[in-house]
């Protein structure tokens, strides 16, 4: 409708230098950014920009459409401020996202968040991921290798250290073809121990990739208030929202310390409101996406973080 997007930006939007954040080249208007999950297929990307956000984090994209797991398969947990979700990549497929990218009105940086379609055989996985990767380079500033998600197939390679060392040679090798390289991000997921973050440390070291995002969704259940009834009704799924809060801070924090702050750090998990955000900055984000607390806070949420940004400078 005519006008509806200035009165969104008037009531949402933040516009100061101070906001400001230079990252792998890029430069983001704000730090807060909506992580992928959300617009899968790049259909409101444009729209979303209006409430303010400094980034948008497309897919995640797959080669093939897919039609992901069987509905029912997203559930809200509100009394914890929580979502369980078992998706499974659904997705309308590359070409889609593509038509849909040529029509950015350059309003926000565009990040793609890249994965490999269910039915793919663990020989060709890297070949999804170079497919998506190549056909999307024109349209997004930056790339995400989803390999943390818990409801594909395959999850124990995707998170072997060998493989993402030959997935991400192997991306970056088709990166240097172009003219102008894009970033290339790897998420993470929030239940790896020690030994495996000091691996992703070593990972990111070794491949000199751009940065980390921390983190994607969980499988532990422990400490949440609903009762065990409805998650043994739920079932399997990822955990989103306020219960990966401190586990996801405490990921960021041991990232940042024990690399001596290496690289960029993307904080996701459990931001709910401006003082969420801010811990992770504090415990080494140098950028923060919002989901289900975007969900459950709704769209003010970006302007109360932005603020609180501001406010301690």
């Amino acid at each position: 409708m005519p006008g509806v997007p200035f009165i969104f930006r008037s009531l949402y939007q933040i516009n100061d230098k101070k906001l400001e954040r230079n990252l792998f080249g890029l430069n983001f208007k704000n730090p807060v950014g909506l992580a992928a999950g959300f617009d899968k297929n790049a259909v409101l990307y444009n729209e979303l920009a209006n409430f303010g956000f400094g980034f948008i984090e497309i897919g995640t994209v797959t080669p093939k459409a897919q039609e992901g797991n069987p509905k029912k398969r997203i559930f809200r947990l509100k009394t914890d401020n929580g979502l369980i979700n078992r998706m499974g990549f659904n997705n309308n497929g590359l070409e889609s996202a593509i038509e849909k990218l040529k029509e950015n009105k350059g309003k926000v940086l565009i990040g793609g968040n890249i994965g490999k379609n269910t039915a793919t055989m663990p020989d060709n996985y890297t070949e999804d991921y170079i497919y998506c990767f190549t056909e999307l380079h024109p349209y997004v500033d930056y790339f995400v290798l989803n390999v943390s998600c818990p409801n594909v197939s395959s999850h124990a390679k995707l998170n072997d250290k060998e493989y993402l060392l030959e997935l991400i040679s192997e991306v970056q090798k088709v990166n240097k073809i172009f003219s102008k390289q894009k970033p290339i991000l790897l998420k993470i997921a929030p239940d790896l121990n020690t030994a495996q973050l000091d691996e992703i440390i070593d990972l990111v070291a070794e491949t000199n990739i751009e940065g980390v995002i921390a983190s994607n969704t969980s499988i532990n259940r422990a400490n949440l208030i609903a009762s065990e009834e409805k998650l043994t009704k739920i079932g399997n799924g990822g955990l989103s929202g306020r219960p990966i809060k401190d586990r996801s801070t405490q990921v960021i924090k041991y990232l940042a310390d024990t690399s001596n702050k290496a690289f960029p750090i993307i904080g996701v998990g459990g931001i709910h409101s401006a003082g969420d955000a801010l811990e992770k900055i504090e415990a080494g984000a140098d950028l923060v996406q919002i989901y289900t607390g975007f969900i459950y806070e709704g769209p003010s949420l970006i302007k109360k973080i932005n603020k609180a940004i501001l406010s301690k400078k």
